[in-house]
């Protein structure tokens, strides 16, 4: 199926890119997410008539997405997890753990926008993880998580 991206979608294009996907994931993500049109002749028009719009709205989403990342670029945030003595986790970290923090200090993130390149976190210590929060603004931060004895 042929269609119109409204916004940039990773690893598949950019806003108002015409691109050919399978019919799933165009019917049941895309198009119901809000990303992309089915490229009709008459959402083509429909399109380039919004286009300015669009590309307006989208700028102001990466601006907001980056002056974000500047206040979150470098911030610590700080679990208590009940561990062995050998500093193994009872349980893990996880990116819901990370994403409840961050709210907590004042920073509103998805638990979706929280990537965990090495999975959840297991032992006591500092670990980095990337926060999405754009597709072009990737910001990391460290987690320290201490153990509690129990």
């Amino acid at each position: 199926m042929e269609i119109i991206l409204l916004e940039k979608v990773v690893n598949l294009g950019d806003l108002g890119s015409i691109v050919k996907v399978k019919d799933g994931y165009a019917r049941n993500f895309l198009i119901p997410a809000g990303r992309a049109r089915r490229a009709t002749a008459q959402n083509k028009a429909d399109f380039a008539a919004k286009r300015a719009e669009l590309e307006k709205a989208a700028a102001a989403k990466l601006a907001e997405a980056q002056a974000q990342g500047e206040k979150l670029g470098g911030t610590t945030v700080k679990l208590t997890q009940k561990a062995g003595v050998d500093g193994r986790l009872f349980g893990s970290v996880t990116n819901f753990d990370i994403a409840e923090e961050l709210a907590k200090a004042g920073y509103p993130v998805a638990k979706a926008q929280v990537r965990m390149p090495n999975g959840p976190i297991k032992t006591v210590g500092d670990s980095t993880v990337s926060v999405a929060l754009h597709t072009d603004v990737v910001v990391d931060i460290t987690v320290t998580v201490y153990g509690e004895t129990a």
